[in-house]
């Protein structure tokens, strides 16, 4: 299977966590010379919160969600690490369910593999999958790459 677009869906907590979701994703998408698509899903009430903390003037223009996305905090520490690496990119966004827009995206970029992350869990909770990771898992159109985060 070629590897031609890498879908990493970033979530909110990854700040923190960004160096060990670039290690994951360059691993795969560096020697596959993969597009890397970076995307967040935004909650209704985060996305309106951000339209604001940005200062996008809603009353003269049409934001889409990737507007939003591009000017999020994650994805700017992410670039120069993908610019580095001569990698091409782009960043996406959405609004909604996180599980299912994630599938959306990964179905609209025609992504090749899903990277999703997960935090630490108990040796029980370890056995079980949080219920995002669980439906892009299920759900996913192409193989999904689960990176467990302490």
């Amino acid at each position: 299977m070629t590897l031609g677009t890498i879908l990493v869906a970033i979530g909110p907590e990854d700040t923190d966590r960004s160096d060990e979701i670039i290690e994951t994703f360059l691993e795969v998408a560096k020697p596959a010379d993969a597009t890397v698509v970076l995307a967040h899903i935004f909650m209704d009430e985060e996305y309106n919160q951000r339209l604001s903390q940005l200062e996008f003037d809603t009353s003269r223009e049409a934001i889409n969600p990737d507007q939003v996305a591009e000017r999020y905090t994650v994805m700017q520490d992410l670039r120069p690490t993908l610019d580095a690496a001569g990698l091409e990119y782009e960043i996406r966004g959405a609004v909604g369910e996180q599980g299912p827009k994630i599938v959306d995206v990964a179905t609209e970029t025609d992504a090749d593999r899903v990277i999703v992350a997960g935090r630490n869990r108990s040796p029980v909770g370890k056995a079980v999958f949080g219920s995002t990771a669980q439906g892009v898992l299920l759900s996913s159109p192409c193989p999904v790459t689960f990176v467990c985060l302490n």
